[in-house]
């Protein structure tokens, strides 16, 4: 009988791990910049036949994002999420998600 008829190459012990769960994050240049600074752009997406609406991108440190997203769905009334420097919100809500974020002090791109 043959030894090692298939082997797979990949060797467990030279720092190779199949745990791709952990993706590599995108670095921010860590600059906060005030709300009216910000040139913000917004988009409609269509996920498992439901609407979400993204915003961004947003220069803010992690307890102000936070803490915006907090203020943002209690107002609206809505789900969201931070996806690295943009905000996801469930829903096809992009007039008022201006509306509220203008009251905030933000701009946005024409």
């Amino acid at each position: 009988m043959r030894e090692k008829l298939f082997e797979m190459g990949a060797k467990f012990d030279e720092g190779w791990h199949s745990d791709n769960k952990k993706a590599k994050k995108k670095e921010s240049s860590g600059e906060t910049r005030a709300p009216e600074k910000h040139r913000l752009w917004f988009r409609r997406e269509k996920r498992r036949g439901k609407w979400v609406t993204i915003a961004g991108p947003f220069a803010l440190s992690a307890q102000e994002i936070a803490a915006l997203l907090k203020r943002l769905k209690s107002r609206l009334g809505t789900g969201g999420t931070i996806r690295e420097d943009t905000l996801e919100f469930q829903g096809d809500i992009v007039e008022r998600l201006k509306e509220a974020l203008k009251s905030e002090g933000y701009t946005f791109r024409k």
